[in-house]
C-alpha cells in the first residue's frame, strides 16, 4: 500500500515537513491534527501529495481532521500566550495603559489587543515589538471605561452579572434627570456602576417615570379623594438598596 504523504506546517505558522495522513483525504487548506514529539499540535496542509519529496525522516502522522473546538481551544491558548507576552512589554517599557484582553480574528493571522488608559498613550514601539515576537499583525485598542466593564465583567449591585456582559447589546445615554425623575439619592456611590459611570438600569423604567409623574399632582397642589380633599406633598429621595436593584 502506498503512504498518504502530504506537506504541512505547524500552525500558526512553522517550516513545512512531511507527514503519514494514512486513509484520511486531505486537501490544501485543511487544518488536522498531528501527532509531534511534544503532543497532539494543529497543522495546516501545504501539499496534499508529497510522494517526490526526500523523507529520510521518520514521519509523524495525522491523527484526525481539525475539529471545531479543536480550533477554538488552540486560538484561546494562543490569545492567553499573547495577553500574557503584552502585559510583560508594557511593564519593561514603562507604559502607563491596563491591557484587558486579547483577540486573534478567525484566519489567525491579526491579533487585537484591548486596553485603557488614563491619557493617551503611544504604543508604536510596543506594537512593533508584539509584532516581532508574535509573528503576526498587532493592532492595539483604547476603549473606555463602559467597555472596559463590559470586556472584563462582574458582578452589579443588585448581586447580579453586569447587564452589558449579559443581555445589552450596545449603550444608551443615562443622564442624572433619570435618577431625579426617579426620586433617588444622588449619591455617587449609589448610583454608579462598578465602571464609574450612571447605572445602565437608571434608563430601563425611565419613560414610565416621566409618563407617571406628568399625571400626578404637583408638590402643593389640592386634590380630591375619595375620602377626604388633600394635598400633594414634596416627594423625597430614596435611597436606593440591594431589593430595588433587583427587581430593575
Amino acid at each position: 500500500m502506498i503512504a498518504n504523504i502530504i506537506g504541512i506546517h505547524l500552525l500558526p505558522r512553522g517550516n513545512v515537513f512531511y507527514c503519514d495522513a494514512g486513509d484520511i483525504p486531505l486537501q490544501t487548506g485543511d487544518i488536522v491534527v498531528v501527532n509531534t514529539d511534544h503532543g497532539p499540535d494543529l497543522a495546516k496542509v501545504t501539499t496534499p501529495k508529497a510522494q517526490g519529496q526526500d523523507l529520510t525522516k521518520p514521519l509523524i502522522s495525522v491523527i484526525r481532521r481539525a475539529q471545531p473546538e479543536d480550533l477554538e481551544k488552540a486560538r484561546q491558548d494562543r490569545q492567553r500566550e499573547a495577553l500574557a507576552k503584552c502585559k510583560e512589554m508594557v511593564t519593561k517599557i514603562g507604559l502607563k495603559m491596563k491591557v484587558l484582553s486579547a483577540s486573534y480574528d478567525i484566519e489567525g493571522g491579526r491579533l487585537t489587543i484591548f486596553f485603557s488608559a488614563q491619557e493617551r498613550v503611544d504604543f508604536r514601539n510596543l506594537v512593533r515589538k508584539l509584532s516581532q515576537s508574535l509573528k503576526t499583525r498587532v493592532e492595539l485598542r483604547q476603549i473606555g471605561p463602559r467597555d472596559e466593564a463590559k470586556l472584563v465583567g462582574g458582578i452589579g449591585k443588585c448581586g447580579y452579572p453586569l447587564c452589558c456582559q449579559g443581555f445589552l447589546t450596545g449603550f444608551t445615554p443615562v443622564s442624572i434627570k433619570m435618577a431625579k425623575q426617579q426620586g433617588l439619592a444622588l449619591n455617587p456611590m449609589k448610583i454608579s456602576g462598578i465602571c464609574g459611570r450612571l447605572l445602565c438600569c437608571l434608563s430601563y423604567e425611565s419613560k414610565q417615570y416621566a409618563a407617571t409623574k406628568e399625571k400626578m399632582p404637583q408638590a402643593g397642589q389640592e386634590v380630591a379623594t375619595p375620602s377626604d380633599p388633600g394635598q400633594g406633598n414634596q416627594h423625597q429621595p430614596a435611597e436606593r438598596n440591594d431589593s430595588s436593584e433587583a427587581n430593575r
